[in-house]
């Protein structure tokens, strides 16, 4: 099973790929508030972590996340669900 650490290192990869090059990306750092992560920009994502992980992620998770942290651990426990369905 892969790590949240591994997950948070792909999910700074996307997010400095899709939207922020350059930026200082920190584990707790809001995506909306304090990077302004868009709604293309969210669902580009969703879909990039969708593909790699070979998960569904809901919508709504992102109205429940923050932090980068909240997105990982959230994905996390995706691909645990996806592991015990299957």
């Amino acid at each position: 099973m892969i790590s949240q650490e591994k997950i948070l290192e792909r999910l700074f990869f996307h997010l400095d790929r899709l939207a922020f090059p350059g930026e200082s990306i920190h584990p707790s750092v809001d995506l909306i508030e304090e990077l302004g992560l868009d709604s293309i920009n969210a669902m580009d994502l969703v879909m990039e972590l969708e593909d790699e992980f070979d998960i569904s992620i809901p919508l709504n998770v992102l109205t429940d996340v923050h932090t980068p942290t909240q997105l990982a651990q959230a994905v996390l426990s995706m691909m645990e669900h996806a592991d015990d369905v299957a």
